[in-house]
């Protein structure tokens, strides 16, 4: 719990679908949607675009502060992030395997995710929140009322990423998405601050065998047990 609102926290590796299921669990309770890899894409982005050293902390660290980043929905409902006095649309730009990469190099940075912590915290808002990431439980919202770490097998995540790639009209083999998903693994997982990790009270859904609607469901069966949702 965030004060009086409820936090609903979502972590899990790349491509383990937290963040399409995240989005439909937000829908289906009518709470506020935080997606925490955008905002690190974003920077990473933004950083890109100012030239900055993918090593250069302080830099990066200064476009987390200063980000003037808003985020809406298109005409379809799905998410829209707007950067810039201009309101330019990078909802695309960032949803890019090269973007991920970028925003997994930032995320690693301290002084980063410094920046960004509050910005997080601060989209707890009533009626509640479902924040998803990768340290949302551990860090974030430590006393979230209801921690999912959300895993699939690498092969699967590695399947559904080249799947939602080529439905975008990106390309890309299956092979060489494999072998950066298991590099950003590492790379999350052996990270010095906020690696990436199931909470201590954190229950883990295994998605391999699930699909996005049965995920939905059993996150929010999980909710109503747990109290967050009221019962009947």
């Amino acid at each position: 719990m965030t004060g009086a609102v409820p936090v609903l926290a979502i972590d899990g590796p790349s491509g383990s679908g937290k963040g399409t299921i995240s989005r439909l669990v937000a829908e289906r309770l009518g709470w506020q949607l935080l997606d925490s890899g955008a905002l690190y894409r974003i920077v990473a982005l933004v950083g890109s675009r100012a030239g900055l050293p993918p090593d250069d902390a302080a830099g990066h660290a200064d476009v987390a502060r200063t980000l003037d980043v808003r985020f809406g929905s298109q005409t379809d409902g799905s998410e829209q992030v707007l950067w810039g006095p201009e309101a330019e649309d990078i909802t695309a730009l960032i949803r890019t395997e090269e973007a991920g990469m970028g925003a997994s190099r930032v995320a690693a940075i301290p002084e980063v995710r410094a920046a960004l912590l509050q910005r997080q915290r601060d989209f707890a808002r009533a009626p509640g929140l479902v924040a998803d990431g990768r340290d949302m439980g551990t860090v974030v919202f430590p006393s979230a009322v209801l921690k999912i770490f959300l895993t699939a097998s690498s092969e699967e995540r590695a399947r559904r990423r080249h799947k939602q790639l080529k439905d975008k009209g990106y390309g890309g083999s299956l092979a060489d998405l494999s072998r950066e998903i298991a590099e950003r693994d590492a790379r999350d997982a052996n990270r010095p601050v906020s690696p990436l990790r199931a909470a201590d009270d954190a229950l883990v859904v295994d998605s391999t065998p699930m699909g996005i609607a049965a995920v939905v469901d059993h996150v929010l069966a999980l909710a109503g047990s747990r109290g967050v949702l009221p019962r009947g």
